[in-house]
């Protein structure tokens, strides 16, 4: 069981955590992790580019010219995909590009993403996100002491700290999410993942 040490926004250590095995110790499976990020992707998708077709695009539906007689191909509108301004065959249409992933390889992944992280030092538990205010300054200071200052930063709570979210909202490559909506994609996507107690405690429990 790994044994993490807890510290405050100053750094410093004020106690140890104990943590799952089967969630932050667990086997990393890239293959997993690839999946779960492909399927987070493709559910970001809009899926909305589209192309008109011959019915779609202006024009008359007049035939052009007779069909015999005039040596010219014949040609019955000026819609047609063979000529300039026509429609296009075969084009894009509107679709959804998400799909159902397993839950079972959801959370895999996401315990594969945690174990990386602890793993490779990137993974910081907080005693609290308790800011004196609401400030951006503030929580840049916070950050800077935590030597994750220059970094993308995650950030994952439970409670609805409101002087974080203000904080947090306008520092550049800093993302704060409840611990119920962390995702591979985030855990690989963040430089510093910091956690509060709280949220460590959780994960280690819902994902076991």
């Amino acid at each position: 069981m790994p044994r993490v040490d807890v510290v405050d926004l100053n750094n410093e250590k004020v106690g140890e955590v104990d943590l799952s095995d089967e969630v932050f110790a667990a086997e990393i499976n890239e293959a997993l992790l690839y999946e779960a990020v492909r399927h987070h992707l493709a559910s970001l998708r809009r899926g909305t580019a589209k192309t008109k077709t011959r019915r779609e695009v202006s024009g008359s539906g007049k035939k052009l010219w007779r069909q015999k007689g005039t040596g010219r191909a014949r040609m019955g509108s000026i819609r047609s995909p063979l000529w300039r301004h026509g429609g296009t065959v075969h084009g894009p249409v509107p679709r959804d590009y998400s799909y159902r992933l397993p839950r079972k390889m959801l959370l895999g992944a996401l315990r594969s993403a945690l174990s990386a992280k602890l793993r490779d030092g990137e993974l910081k538990v907080v005693q609290s996100f308790a800011l004196a205010d609401h400030k951006t300054k503030t929580m840049r200071a916070a950050l800077d002491k935590l030597e994750a200052g220059d970094k993308k930063v995650l950030l994952v709570d439970n409670d609805q700290n409101r002087n974080l979210q203000l904080g947090s909202r306008n520092l550049q490559g800093v993302k704060l999410v409840a611990s119920r909506e962390v995702t591979t994609y985030d855990l690989l996507g963040h430089q510093r993942v910091l956690l509060s107690e709280a949220a460590a405690k959780k994960l280690s429990e819902a994902l076991r």
